[in-house]
């Protein structure tokens, strides 16, 4: 495998911020490589329309065939594009297009983005703050840090009191009693429910922090304390009959209970905002879906043309063997980057033409789908889809998808047919949002279901789908109307 066509699969399986680096780390080390000020100044391989399909070459066999010519100093660059696709693409932007690269933020600017959108501190973090401030014994404060560093990020504990004691009796003379009272001290902590063994206590000590008068306190702790069981399992009439609570008492005693996190580690430490730059848009215009390259990822470049110059073909010395170096990588990237953009289009292109029902009715009308099938529709090796295909997203009037969602496996149909595994998790999700919350949907009842519709699934399939969906059983789905 030559050089170059390392440097085009490279290329080919980054994303877009990695590209965008790539991108600018070339123009830094390579003199040859510029961006352009003006679009029409950006270079790039010629176009010229001829039918690609009496061609078996994609863009990365055309390139290792060029590659072959170390020698050539050519700029040619002849790749085939279809005269007439079935889904419209324009192949204006061979490469990726857009203004200059954007300004450093000010220095003495007041904002700084990364700051503001970067997590806060840990839940441990947040813990320790809080005992810095609290009043305790030496020992306690050992005992403490103990029992903070064995917290989750939930805010359960993942010892129990036990093992912790163990662990302290090795240096400490304690007694379970005083871990007992140190955790108990912990709990008291924002936010509330924290440092806590299991979810019974969690939800039960944020009741305690709760004011005296707030309604249906003391039943929302007696059902958390005896019925606990019965409250996992649905079964509201045998809590009825114990509390002697009626419905619509307990519908309020529950309202409170919904009210309390059961983890609430997770609310003190937020996700960071993961942001996704979609390499490629899909619009409907005229009847016709529409494919295009995003003009914004990256800035265009061109060959410095005053550097180009200075070169001297009898030249052997340093300089001009530097210059004639450069300028030959410079050629190849911009090669790399035309062959990694064509090749994004026609992928993109064919999902869209055969994805054309989900774009037009969402997820129900997914279509079985799967990698063999690109590769054989735009002559390709599965491998060069599978990398064109990873970290690449769309973006279509339904969403920002990545290029990987719109492959699926597929199910037989009574008709004898196929049905995409997405469309059958829509339907189970379709099925499930529709149920009735007393009597909700069992998964053989949903296999049921899905058979008068001519879908032959198994109840276990259906189960993996559901905790795919992260839909609960049914048992934990019954709620009271």
């Amino acid at each position: 495998m030559t050089p170059q066509l390392q440097q085009a699969i490279r290329l080919l399986q980054l994303s877009t911020l990695d590209l965008q680096q790539e991108i600018q780390q070339a123009i830094e080390s390579n003199p040859m490589l510029e961006v352009a000020e003006n679009e029409d100044d950006a270079e790039g391989p010629d176009q010229p329309e001829r039918d690609q399909e009496a061609s078996g070459d994609g863009p990365l066999e055309s390139l290792e065939r060029a590659a072959s010519d170390s020698t050539s100093e050519s700029d040619d660059w002849d790749p085939a594009i279809p005269e007439d696709l079935p889904v419209d693409a324009q192949w204006d932007d061979l490469l990726p297009s857009g203004s200059a690269p954007p300004r450093a933020a000010d220095d003495n600017s007041d904002t700084d983005f990364e700051n503001r959108s970067s997590a806060g501190d840990s839940l441990q973090e947040q813990l320790l703050w809080q005992l810095n401030l609290t009043r305790l014994s030496d020992t306690d404060r050992v005992i403490a840090l103990t029992i903070i560093d064995a917290t989750d990020g939930n805010g359960r504990l993942t010892v129990t009191l036990e093992e912790l004691h163990s662990m302290l009796s090795e240096d400490l003379d304690i007694d379970l009693d005083e871990v007992v009272a140190v955790l108990h001290r912990l709990q008291q902590f924002e936010p509330a429910g924290v440092c806590t063994r299991d979810l019974q206590e969690c939800l039960l000590v944020q009741l305690q922090q709760l004011p005296p008068s707030t309604p249906w306190l003391e039943q929302a702790r007696t059902l958390l304390t005896r019925h606990i069981n019965q409250l996992t399992n649905g079964d509201y009439r045998q809590v009825m009959r114990r509390t002697r609570l009626s419905e619509s008492e307990l519908k309020q005693v529950l309202a409170l209970i919904q009210t309390l996190d059961p983890n609430p580690g997770q609310s003190a430490t937020p996700d960071v905002t993961e942001y996704v730059v979609p390499d490629v848009f899909v619009s409907k215009k005229n009847g016709r879906w529409l494919v295009e390259l995003n003009p914004d990822i990256a800035p265009k470049l061109r060959i410095n043309s005053d550097y180009a110059s200075l070169i001297k073909r009898a030249d052997n010395s340093a300089d001009n063997t530097f210059l004639r170096d450069n300028l030959q990588e410079a050629r190849w990237f911009l090669k790399s980057l035309y062959s990694r953009n064509e090749t994004l289009m026609k992928v993109a292109a064919k999902i869209v033409e055969h994805q054309r029902n989900f774009l037009e009715y969402g997820e129900e009308a997914m279509k079985p789908l799967v990698l063999h099938d690109i590769a054989e529709a735009v002559e390709m090796h599965e491998s060069t889809i599978s990398r064109v295909t990873t970290n690449k997203y769309m973006h279509t009037p339904r969403g920002i998808f990545e290029l990987k969602f719109f492959f699926s496996s597929h199910v037989s149909t009574t008709s004898g047919g196929e049905c995409s595994s997405t469309a059958i998790r829509a339907l189970i999700r379709k099925l499930v949002a529709a149920e009735n919350p007393r009597k909700p949907l069992s998964d053989n009842k949903i296999t049921q279901l899905l058979e008068e519709q001519g879908i032959k699934v198994a109840r276990r399939t259906i189960a993996k789908y559901r905790d795919v969906l992260m839909i609960p059983p049914s048992n934990e789905r019954k709620r009271l109307v």
